[in-house]
């Protein structure tokens, strides 16, 4: 099965209480402190911003702690003792004879541990931490994505045009926390036509040019219920039912047209009045002047209405605590259209490893296809991994802290929910609450990359990545699990 999958598994009342302590106790070894809101995280999420007509749903939920600088204190671990410690878990038959990694110190970044980390290897899913730094990077962790509603080339024609945004929601019953909506745009049409009555619904996607579908992608993705078929508009990740929480949600094979339905219902027009187009060239004017215009009189382009989606640094979370391969390819376009790329699977990709360079990492180490390390394509280093990771803790570089909010936790969020449990030989619940990573899965390939504190309170970054794991062999990702786990347990001095 192509792509991680976010298990929907709940743990009983007492290991969920267990569990929470040792995170509370993570969220203060990993950094130091926890910081909640104050700061640049206040700005970036709105919180002293006066309310705008269209903003984000003011029902959003507040921010998670987000990890500030790692500390120096900490006994550090050596390079012999961290070697000692994993080089006997490498040599398992179930992660196959391509075993690649690099790990970290965090505060210092020195290579405590490498084999093979400068090969490009397969990520799988542990790309989306290099879209993430990219995005964080090419928009900020504030930027929202704007969906727009403008007048039509006849009166009463609407045209909505897709920015890219994969979190927007018919309404209050949408799949992602925060969204803007459908109904609300609908609203703020309805008012701007003044006394004109809708007539069609055109949906001009033509932002995003194609394919719809990366050519590498294994050929179930769009169709599996963890990956779609990628357009500039859709709803709830192009999910057909966002109350649906099942593993693997059934997806539109064409999300705009959906998308264009939904809103067309909103305002009151059956399913034959939407058609695929384009809005009109003429700038748009504000939603406040075309309210005031008499009925009939809207110039084509005014702007009749926008709905926002969240803060990219709450989009990034999304995408990293479930790998939401959706949003990712949405977020590694907006790098695209930041840097005068076309919005495309290509246009993306280049733009990712362009500020890669940009940020002063090693860009001939990432060579991407992809946004969402669904292609078999993508080529990352695990240096690079760690080298991402390292930056976006560094105190210097705030807007790419927002990466760490989104990483799942051992045995208590996101992919990493029903992982770090198992007890005996191999026990691997010393890593419960104190490794935070990103997980990759495709068939034969087993990855993950995160950071972890050490049995002393040191920081460390790693990055795993296996490429020849046994087709079928289920046994791959403990063996990850048990290499996390033990640098969580040791000092490896």
């Amino acid at each position: 099965m192509p792509g991680d999958v976010p298990p929907t598994a709940r743990r009983g009342r007492g290991r969920l209480l267990g569990v929470l302590g040792t995170v509370l106790v993570l969220a203060l070894a990993v950094a130091g402190l926890a910081v909640v809101r104050p700061g640049p995280v206040d700005g970036w999420l709105g919180g002293n911003a006066p309310a705008t007509p269209g903003a984000a749903d003011p029902s959003e939920p507040p921010p998670p702690p987000v990890l500030a600088a790692a500390g120096a204190s900490a006994p550090a671990p050596t390079p012999a003792g961290v070697r000692a410690a994993l080089a006997p878990l490498l040599g398992s038959s179930a992660l196959g004879d391509e075993v690649n990694i690099s790990v970290v110190d965090a505060v210092t970044g020195e290579q405590l541990y490498a084999n093979g980390q400068d090969t490009p290897t397969v990520p799988a899913s542990t790309t989306k931490l290099v879209t993430a730094a990219a995005v964080l990077e090419a928009r900020g962790p504030a930027y929202r994505i704007s969906t727009r509603a403008v007048a039509g080339a006849n009166p009463g024609e609407v045209v909505i045009i897709g920015a890219g945004d994969p979190t927007l929601a018919v309404n209050a019953t949408g799949w992602y926390p925060g969204a803007g909506r459908l109904d609300r745009l609908a609203a703020q049409v309805k008012k701007a036509l003044g006394g004109t009555a809708p007539t069609k619904v055109v949906v001009d996607g033509t932002l995003f040019p194609g394919p719809v579908v990366e050519p590498a992608w294994d050929s179930d993705i769009p169709t599996g219920g963890f990956g779609a078929v990628i357009t500039a508009l859709m709803t709830d990740g192009a999910r057909k039912d966002p109350q649906d929480k099942g593993r693997g949600q059934e997806r539109y094979a064409k999300p705009d047209e959906a998308a264009g339905r939904a809103f067309a219902k909103l305002l009151g027009l059956p399913n034959s009045a939407v058609v695929i187009g384009k809005a009109p060239a003429a700038a748009a004017t504000a939603p406040a002047a075309a309210a005031s215009a008499s009925p009939g009189t809207l110039s084509p382009g005014t702007l009749l209405g926008r709905v926002e989606s969240p803060p990219m640094i709450r989009l990034v979370e999304y995408m990293l605590r479930e790998s939401d391969n959706v949003v990712a390819e949405a977020l590694a376009r907006q790098v695209a259209l930041s840097r005068d790329k076309p919005a495309s699977f290509v246009g993306a990709a280049e733009a990712v490893d362009q500020v890669v360079g940009e940020l002063g990492l090693p860009a001939a180490e990432s060579a991407l296809a992809d946004g969402s390390g669904l292609s078999r394509a993508n080529r990352v280093t695990p240096s690079l991994l760690t080298d991402v990771l390292t930056m976006a803790a560094k105190p210097d570089r705030p807007e790419l802290a927002g990466l760490f909010p989104g990483l799942p936790v051992a045995a208590w969020s996101g992919t990493l929910r029903d992982r770090f449990d198992r007890s005996g030989a191999k026990a691997t619940t010393a890593g419960a609450g104190v490794v935070r990573a990103k997980t990759g899965t495709l068939s034969g390939v087993h990855a993950i990359s995160g950071v972890v504190t050490t049995a002393d309170g040191r920081l460390l970054a790693f990055a795993v990545l296996a490429n020849k794991v046994p087709v079928g062999q289920d046994q791959a990702q403990p063996e990850l699990d048990r290499i996390a786990t033990t640098l969580a347990r040791c000092g490896c001095r």
